[in-house]
């Protein structure tokens, strides 16, 4: 996807901010996930829309092979790529790096990807024989509030920006149902041995700093867009620093398989 039809631009101030909370929410569980399927010294690992260092950084501690870090955007890559290689590459257009990865993994990529299939396509043909595929992705559609709890004025205002953003989000391609397709299409993919979970925090410091940075990063469309104003933002993100607000996100759904051989 071309930057300026992204909403979450890496090269915007809070994308350190989300990158880094969106790490302390989801490394535990893809970490998890890639210890399940068998990551083991030596691999070969292919980790496409890093957005940050941690990902690959922690990956390259596990396996002390190679580990490829690729985004449309480096920004937040380049900084810090200690025992791991650092590419552009946009998965949507260009073919696979390679073709011999032990595992390729894209968290919160393909549902940004207007060419998705084409996308997945390429990340299994960058698997080797046996390789896994770990693709995690949101599905907004799953639970499209920011406080399930709706009980007061403030929580309407959070879900009101919410289904704000899910609707500029919905304008640029982004598929808010995608998660839940994960399964299925890693077996049409040719995939064996599919499995799936999700994850759904809700509540607590990380989130509310996640929510900060994300409306930060979208309230001048939101306000060009006339979907909110200025003074709603300012309340939300008033309500939101004081921390009386559950907020959650959109729940994560994470799908592995292996290619046959």
């Amino acid at each position: 996807m071309a930057r300026e039809n992204y909403l979450l631009d890496n090269g915007q101030c809070e994308a350190g901010q989300r990158l880094d909370a969106l790490g302390q929410l989801f490394n535990p569980s893809t970490f998890r996930h890639m210890e399940s399927i068998g990551l083991s010294l030596g691999w070969r690992v292919w980790e496409v829309g890093a957005g940050g260092a941690s990902v690959p950084a922690w990956i390259a501690e596990q396996t002390k092979g190679y580990v490829l870090a690729t985004d449309i955007d480096t920004t937040w890559l380049e900084a810090e790529h200690d025992g791991f290689a650092v590419k552009r590459h946009d998965i949507g257009a260009e073919p696979a790096p390679d073709d011999s990865f032990d595992l390729v993994h894209a968290r919160l990529v393909l549902v940004h990807v207007p060419h998705r299939s084409e996308a997945l396509a390429t990340m299994v043909e960058a698997l080797k024989a046996g390789g896994w595929l770990l693709v995690e992705d949101a599905d907004p559609g799953l639970q499209p509030l920011a406080c399930p709890d709706n009980h007061g004025a403030a929580e309407e205002l959070a879900n009101k920006l919410k289904l704000a953003f899910r609707a500029l989000m919905a304008e640029r391609g982004v598929d808010l149902s995608f998660g839940r397709k994960l399964p299925r299409l890693l077996r049409a993919a040719g995939l064996v041995d599919v499995q799936s979970d999700a994850c759904f925090p809700i509540g607590g410091p990380v989130v509310d700093r996640l929510e900060r940075a994300t409306v930060e990063q979208i309230r001048e469309r939101l306000v060009a867009a006339q979907l909110a104003t200025e003074e709603e933002i300012e309340e939300h993100l008033s309500n939101v620093a004081a921390g009386q607000l559950d907020l959650t996100i959109s729940p994560m759904v994470s799908a592995w398989g292996r290619k046959p051989g």
